[in-house]
């Protein structure tokens, strides 16, 4: 099931999804000390152009793709930008045409031995393989109970999918003709309203499953949360606590890509 190619899941995602990409943008350019732009890039998983947008931080051109044709709609459009329907496992673009491939919030759901040996064909020699994600904790700030209830309440009624969540390391990049550079984490915290959380929870694939899947409304499941989340919201807003990784790896040049180089 792709949870992301259906529109009112599109529009709820573009609506209530954090923008923490430039505080991982600006990490990036530190981590590969990015003195200049780099001339192309690609975002693959794009959805609705968060990260793509983001990227453009550190390159001239960028291209973003993604299977799902909704999210694609809603992605902003803007100059040295375009999108590409495709799979992240076989996109349409010739060898080596790229100095930097990203992945943000999307490495989880691909083919992951497909998609890398993707990037690798993709890339340039010497050139990055940046995969990165982020995840709401289940954490409200000076508020014990809202954990406790995401954990026992929430998450039963709404089981998270099956995904790949094993991290990327060292042995699996070598396979792909990667070298491992290294893995960062970072934390960020967003603040929502109680009607903001309910829409940023009901664009997660958990509840997306239940919904496009018929076992619950949409409607029901705002109401169940507005009623959950009366008392513990204490204030109009509060801030929770969000995580993630960051993975970097660098594609190994051949002694005949050096001599092209040269």
């Amino acid at each position: 099931m792709n949870y992301f190619a259906y529109r009112s899941a599109a529009g709820r995602y573009t609506r209530s999804r954090p923008f923490f990409h430039p505080l991982v943008i600006g990490m990036i350019k530190r981590r590969l000390d990015l003195r200049e732009t780099v001339g192309h890039a690609l975002d693959a998983g794009c959805g609705t152009g968060q990260s793509s947008i983001a990227l453009k931080e550190i390159a001239e051109r960028v291209v973003g793709t993604d299977v799902s044709r909704e999210m694609l709609r809603e992605a902003p459009r803007e100059e040295g930008l375009r999108y590409v329907e495709a799979h992240a496992e076989q996109m349409p673009f010739h060898d080596a045409s790229f100095d930097l491939l990203t992945a943000s919030l999307s490495f989880h759901w691909f083919d992951r031995a497909r998609f890398l040996a993707e990037a690798h064909r993709l890339l340039r020699p010497s050139r990055w393989l940046v995969v990165y994600n982020n995840w709401f904790t289940g954490e409200m700030k000076d508020n014990a109970d809202y954990a406790l209830w995401h954990r026992g309440v929430y998450l039963r009624r709404f089981p998270s999918p099956p995904r790949h969540s094993q991290p990327l390391d060292e042995e699996t990049a070598a396979q792909f003709g990667f070298r491992f550079l290294a893995a960062e984490s970072y934390a960020n915290e967003v603040v929502f309203a109680p009607d903001e959380l309910a829409t940023y929870l009901t664009s997660q694939s958990n509840v997306i499953a239940a919904v496009e899947q018929g076992r619950e409304s949409l409607e029901s499941i705002y109401s169940w949360l507005a009623d959950a989340f009366r008392p513990l919201f204490k204030e109009s807003k509060a801030a929770f606590a969000f995580g993630g990784v960051i993975w970097y790896l660098q594609k190994k040049a051949s002694s005949k890509e050096v001599g092209r180089e040269a």
